[in-house]
C-alpha cells in the first residue's frame, strides 16, 4: 500500500539523482493573488517523470533488472524510464504514440531506450506494451497507476512543504492521475488543510469526468495541445486515491493553455509544454477559487515541440488580447487606408498585416473590405480602438 514512509524513502532514493527544483513567485499571474510556480520543467529530462520512474526502478529484484524493463508513454514517462534505465545499466524498451513529438521520441532515444512506435494515443501504446512485457519477460513500468511510482512523484510534496511555509493549496496538472496522486496522499497526511486542486485538458477530462460521476470512465478519443496529459482512462489505484484526497477537479481549453504557455514565457521566462500549463491556464482564467491562499502552480514538463510552438504563441496572442483581426467595410475612395491606420497608430496599435478586397457581387459598386491584423496590448486596448473607428465613422464587421 502507499504510505508516507515510502514517499520519504523515494525521497532519500532520489537525493543525488533529482533535482529539487525552484520555487518563484508569479505575482503577475493573477492579480490580488499569491502565487507560486513549482518548476518541475526545469527537472533532469525536463519533467517531474524520472521521480517516480526511477524509485520504481531502484526497487526491482537482480532478476528482473536482467531482463529489462518496458514502458509506454505519450513522451516524459519515456524519457524518464529511459534515464533511470541507463543510470542502473537496465536495458529499456519504450512505447510510444506515433504522434508525439519528435522531440520527445528523439530525447528518449538519446538516453539509450529502443523506441517502438505505435499507432493511436497513449492508450494503444499502453497495450502494446503490456504485450512486449508477456512476450519478453520484461518489467512493465506504469506511468502512473503503480504504488511506487506514486511515491516517486510524491517527493514533490515534501520539497513543497519545506520551500513554502504555511502553504494553502497546489494546483496540479492530471493525465492519468500519478503526479497528483503522490502529491494529494502526501500533502493530505502531513497536513489535511492544504487544497489540492486538479487540472485536466477539455478535450482529454478522463479522471474529471470519473471522479464526478463516482466511477471509473473512459473516453472514446482526447484531443489536446496538451498531449502530456491526453489519457483516456484513469488507473484503478489514481482514481481512488484522488476521489479520496483531491478537493476539485477543473478542465481548461487549448486556448487557455496556450495563453498560460505566452503568460509563463513572457513574465517568467519560462517555457512549458501544454500538459505543463494547465494549472497556471486554471488560475489565471479564474477556473479555482485562490482568493486569500498561498497558492503553488506545478508546471510539470517544459518538453513542447518547437515546431507547434509558434501556433501556440499566435494562440496564445488571441486569447489574451495580444493580437486581433477587424474587418471593416469601406467606400473605396482615396484616404481610407491612411485614416484607419492614423486611429490605430494614434492609440498605440501596431498593423502586422493588412488585406485589402472589393466587395462581393450585390454589395456597393464603390464598396470594399479591409482585413488588419493587428498586435495589441490587451482586450481593453482592442476595444479601445474599435470604439475610435466606429466613431469615425468607419463600419467594422
Amino acid at each position: 500500500m502507499l504510505t508516507l514512509d515510502n514517499v520519504y524513502r523515494a525521497s532519500n532514493v532520489l537525493r543525488d539523482v533529482v533535482r529539487k527544483t525552484d520555487i518563484i513567485f508569479a505575482p503577475k499571474i493573477k492579480e490580488g493573488a499569491e502565487i507560486y510556480l513549482k518548476t518541475e520543467n526545469l527537472q533532469t529530462t525536463g519533467s517531474f517523470k524520472i521521480r517516480g520512474s526511477y524509485y520504481k526502478m531502484s526497487k526491482l529484484t537482480p532478476e528482473e533488472r536482467a531482463r529489462g524493463v518496458v514502458a509506454c508513454s505519450a513522451g516524459n514517462h519515456a524519457q524518464g524510464v529511459a534515464l533511470a534505465a541507463q543510470k542502473n545499466g537496465i536495458k529499456a524498451v519504450i512505447c510510444l504514440p506515433d504522434g508525439a513529438p519528435i522531440s520527445k521520441i528523439e530525447a528518449t532515444k538519446s538516453y539509450g531506450a529502443e523506441v517502438c512506435l505505435v499507432e493511436g494515443v497513449y492508450d494503444d501504446a499502453y497495450r502494446k506494451a503490456l504485450s512486449l512485457r508477456d512476450e519478453e519477460g520484461y518489467t512493465f513500468i506504469h506511468p502512473f497507476d503503480d504504488e511506487d511510482v506514486i511515491a516517486g512523484q510524491g517527493t514533490i510534496a515534501l520539497e513543497l512543504i519545506e520551500q513554502i511555509p504555511n502553504l494553502d493549496a497546489v494546483v496540479v496538472p492530471i493525465g492519468g492521475g500519478g503526479l497528483i496522486s503522490g502529491i494529494a496522499y502526501t500533502l493530505k497526511a502531513v497536513n489535511p488543510s492544504i487544497k489540492v486542486y486538479g487540472v485536466q485538458a477539455m478535450g482529454a477530462p478522463s479522471m474529471y469526468n470519473s471522479v464526478n460521476d463516482g466511477k471509473i470512465e473512459e473516453l472514446s478519443a482526447v484531443s489536446t495541445i496538451a498531449d502530456g496529459i491526453a489519457v483516456k482512462k484513469p488507473g484503478n489505484l489514481t482514481y481512488e486515491i484522488c476521489s479520496k484526497y483531491v478537493d476539485e477537479i477543473v478542465t481548461v481549453t487549448d486556448d487557455e493553455i496556450s495563453a498560460a504557455i505566452l503568460a509563463l514565457m513572457e513574465q517568467h521566462k519560462l517555457v512549458t509544454e501544454g500538459a505543463g500549463a494547465v494549472s497556471v491556464a486554471a488560475v489565471m482564467f479564474g477556473k479555482i477559487n485562490i482568493d486569500n491562499k498561498k497558492t503553488v502552480c506545478l508546471l510539470s514538463g517544459g518538453n513542447i515541440d518547437v515546431t507547434i510552438l509558434s501556433r501556440v504563441i499566435k494562440r496564445g496572442l488571441l486569447m489574451s488580447g495580444r493580437s486581433c483581426q477587424l474587418m471593416i467595410e469601406l467606400v473605396d475612395k482615396p484616404g481610407q487606408l491612411k485614416n484607419v491606420s492614423r486611429i490605430i497608430a494614434d492609440l498605440g496599435g501596431n498593423v502586422t498585416s493588412v488585406h485589402h478586397e472589393r466587395a462581393n457581387e450585390g454589395s456597393d459598386v464603390n464598396g470594399c473590405y479591409l482585413r488588419i491584423i493587428l498586435e495589441t496590448k490587451n482586450y481593453d486596448h482592442i476595444h479601445q480602438i474599435e470604439r475610435a473607428l466606429k466613431e469615425a465613422g468607419f463600419k467594422l464587421l
